[in-house]
């Protein structure tokens, strides 16, 4: 190549970049996060030195997990992704880097992980996150997602596990409390992924995937996002109604108005109003577990 051939050349991201890429870093920050309020609602009070250590052990293995089923799922789906406008700058879809070098690191994540958790932490959680990453990596990816509209519905529970996980990492048990956390995660994936599924349609039509607007449509999808918004709604008082949290809690939960967003998406659509629905639904999550850290030490 020639000197101006080789200056207009993209250069290729640092490696370093590139496979913290695959983390799904912003993702992976959700997951933490939501790890990390399980953790602090299993402990009365506030923690000791100890515990807190504890806390901060579990949650780089969860992130380490965590990131390694994000990167095997860029393996798997990276022919996907690179039809995917959302998807198609990650490094596996522009072929940057190798299926051998992606599933190396994957494979390198999971374990340092893995034995961060049993070794530190305990087996429970161990074998719950490498049960989490079994159930996305494979049982989601490569089972649900490409034969079923209900794919996230059904899938949903992988990413519904990340404060029961911070649960057992404290207690080394799995409580009522700890699968009243899940249910709401459970419950507010589906229209949290719909919103996004409603203006990005285009592209899981090209893609193949049989996502809910793909298969039945955007009138019966709004509808569905609707109606779990509403269940929703009614999971998330539990916490206050099972006295896990306080009237602080109940305030914030009433207040959020995800079921709003999912009525006028409903009833007026528009691509705007799904995206701004999508991005809500973020803050909902955000805000109701946040209001769960902070009552948490106001009771």
């Amino acid at each position: 190549m020639t000197a101006p051939e080789m200056s207009l050349s993209p250069a290729l991201p640092p490696t370093w970049r590139q496979f913290y890429a695959l983390m799904k870093p912003r993702v992976i920050q959700l997951i933490v996060f939501c790890a990390l309020i399980g953790m602090v609602l299993a402990v009365p009070g506030v923690p000791t030195a100890a515990q807190v250590a504890l806390a901060a052990l579990a949650c780089f293995g969860i992130w380490l997990v965590a990131g390694a089923a994000a990167a095997f799922n860029c393996v798997v789906e990276q022919h996907i992704d690179a039809k995917m406008k959302r998807t198609a700058w990650r490094p596996t879809a522009k072929g940057e880097l190798t299926n051998a070098q992606t599933l190396t690191f994957s494979a390198l994540l999971c374990a340092v992980g893995s034995v961060i958790l049993y070794v530190w932490v305990n087996p429970l959680t161990m074998w719950l996150t490498f049960g989490t990453f079994v159930g996305y990596a494979i049982v989601y990816t490569v089972v649900l997602k490409p034969l079923t509209p209900q794919n996230i519905v059904i899938g949903g529970a992988s990413g519904a596990m990340p404060p029961v996980l911070g649960w057992a990492a404290m207690t080394n048990t799995v409580t009522a409390e700890a699968l009243v956390l899940f249910l709401i995660i459970f419950l507010w994936t589906p229209p949290h992924f719909w919103a996004l599924a409603l203006y990005r349609v285009e592209d899981y039509r090209k893609s193949g995937l049989p996502m809910l607007p793909v298969t039945h449509g955007s009138e019966f999808t709004r509808l569905h996002i609707f109606l779990y918004t509403l269940i929703l709604f009614a999971a998330c008082l539990l916490p206050f109604m099972l006295r896990m949290n306080g009237w602080f809690y109940l305030a914030v939960a009433l207040s959020v108005g995800f079921s709003g967003y999912a009525w006028a998406l409903w009833r007026n659509y528009s691509d705007q109003l799904a995206r701004k629905t999508f991005r809500f639904s973020l803050i909902h999550l955000s805000l109701l577990f946040a209001a769960m850290l902070v009552d948490h030490y106001l009771v």
